[in-house]
């Protein structure tokens, strides 16, 4: 899974409105990018970053470009557009690439459930031996030296689906928590007790009542630490519940 054309590179001026961003490119042109990100975006807009945007020839969009990419340090690369995370998930389970959750015929996006009129990220269905799955998708680009940390602000939304899977495990299927961890940067995924209590509290509970919880790396970059255009989910990653 690639992005369809080549990025554009730039320097950020500055992120603001949470939507939108100013970015200077590389033959000196200030350019405002439309950035798909509603989250805190901890760690991920470092003051003069490089970053690298996707370019459309839509003339209905207000916005040409779209922030994609962020340097947070030295060789070190993160996605911070949310709209790719459910796509890698999806790509990486139907390429047979995510063992556990392999062998299912049926995989729909964005299914209604639950008691809090939810939608779920991933609905698995038809396997031959193993109940229906239920997947929540989250992206995972906080990073604290090797560690990445979910999520990276308060999330009662979040919390919310958690709720969600258990009463889905209780039902009898099976309930699982993706974390697409799109930052090179990041050697094992924990949650933000530091920044969301409630939810790391949640977490457990859930990891416990038999919600399975799962983390996977997207590949971002070559060798050298530079974009490969490559967002394909190519590592698991462990997750570690420890307080």
């Amino acid at each position: 899974m690639k992005f369809s054309e080549p990025l554009v590179e730039g320097q950020l001026i500055r992120r603001y409105k949470r939507f939108l961003a100013d970015v200077r490119l590389s033959d000196g042109t200030e350019v405002t990018a439309h950035c798909p990100n509603t989250g805190s975006m901890r760690g991920c807009q470092p003051e003069n970053a490089r970053v690298w945007l996707s370019e459309s020839n839509n003339p209905k969009r207000k916005l040409k470009y779209t922030w994609e990419l962020v340097e947070t340090g030295p060789g070190q690369l993160a996605c911070v557009n949310t709209a790719r995370p459910n796509a890698q998930a999806r790509h990486a389970v139907q390429a047979g690439q995510v063992p556990e959750l392999a062998g299912y015929r049926e995989c729909r996006s964005e299914v209604k459930y639950g008691a809090e009129n939810s939608r779920i990220d991933l609905f698995l269905g038809g396997h031959e031996s193993a109940p229906d799955a239920w997947v929540e998708v989250k992206n995972v680009t906080l990073a604290e030296e090797d560690e990445g940390f979910f999520p990276d602000a308060v999330t009662t939304r979040g919390q919310k689906h958690l709720r969600e899977l258990m009463a889905q495990v209780a039902a009898g299927d099976r309930a699982v928590l993706f974390f697409v961890v799109n930052h090179t940067g990041i050697g094992r995924v924990r949650p933000a007790d530091h920044i969301d209590p409630v939810y790391g509290r949640l977490l457990r509970e859930a990891a416990a009542a038999g919600v399975e919880i799962i983390a996977y790396r997207a590949a971002l970059a070559d060798v050298d630490g530079n974009p490969s255009g490559n967002l394909t989910l190519t590592e698991r990653v462990p997750v570690s519940l420890e307080a």
